[in-house]
């Protein structure tokens, strides 16, 4: 945080909303949506300056952004294969660093959204499962401005002006309704239903706006799920 802070008061003016409800202490997980390759730098500021240090349950490929990745291998954060048996691992090591009475952060829609107006999206179950597996609180957070540093598969920052980035946590969601149901996938969509729903009313809040009735489903929409949607990958090259 030494260098990052610094950096980061260069780049942004920060709002900070309702942090207090991140935990002081004992293991949780925090949910937050995803808009740029960049936010996970500003959520772990918004993480530290609440009393907390991060630990990011992410896709691997950040890990190999040039931007990030050497921060995220130096703060001991868990990198997921998606789509391989290394996530079963990843899955592990979130939940013990959870028992272990760790703050770890998990993009709930286990990528960058593909909602054309980059609201949240169908999600992943990871938080939902962690949750579950160790009865921890999820705290629902969400944010906007961080596109304006560098925009959704952007290559080239935005430092100035400075960005305005607002930041805002909720209470925890509501699961323990769910603490004793059949871990079968139809209870990890219910929970990751009501995460999504909460970051997507905190998001509401922030933009002044509601989102869509209906949330952007990319497999329903033919948008690849895995790396750049507007890459052509047989030719390397933007659409």
């Amino acid at each position: 945080m030494a260098i990052l802070k610094p950096t980061l008061n260069a780049a942004t003016r920060r709002t900070w909303i309702d942090g207090e409800h991140i935990p002081a202490e004992g293991g949780c997980v925090v949910a937050l949506n995803h808009v740029s390759h960049v936010d996970p730098l500003l959520a772990a500021l918004f993480t530290y300056d609440h009393g907390r240090i991060p630990r990011y349950l992410a896709k691997a490929g950040l890990f190999r952004n040039k931007f990030l990745g050497g921060f995220l291998k130096s703060a001991g954060q868990i990198p997921v294969e998606r789509l391989s048996a290394n996530a079963v691992g990843a899955f592990d090591a979130a939940v013990q660093g959870v028992r272990d009475g760790k703050c770890v952060i998990v993009y709930v829609e286990g990528t960058i959204t593909r909602d054309p107006d980059l609201w949240p999206m169908v999600g992943k179950s990871g938080a939902a499962r962690i949750a579950l597996e160790t009865g921890c609180p999820v705290i629902p957070v969400a944010h906007w401005g961080v596109q304006e540093i560098l925009a959704p598969y952007g290559r080239k920052p935005r430092l100035l002006p400075r960005k305005h980035v607002v930041f805002k946590a909720g209470p925890p969601v509501r699961l323990d309704d769910l603490a004793d149901a059949d871990r079968s996938v139809e209870t990890f969509s219910r929970a990751t239903a009501r995460i999504v729903d909460d970051i997507t009313g905190l998001l509401e809040d922030i933009r002044g706006e509601k989102a869509p009735p209906v949330r952007f489903d990319p497999r329903k929409s033919g948008v690849k799920l895995i790396g750049n949607p507007h890459k052509d990958t047989k030719k390397g090259r933007r659409r």
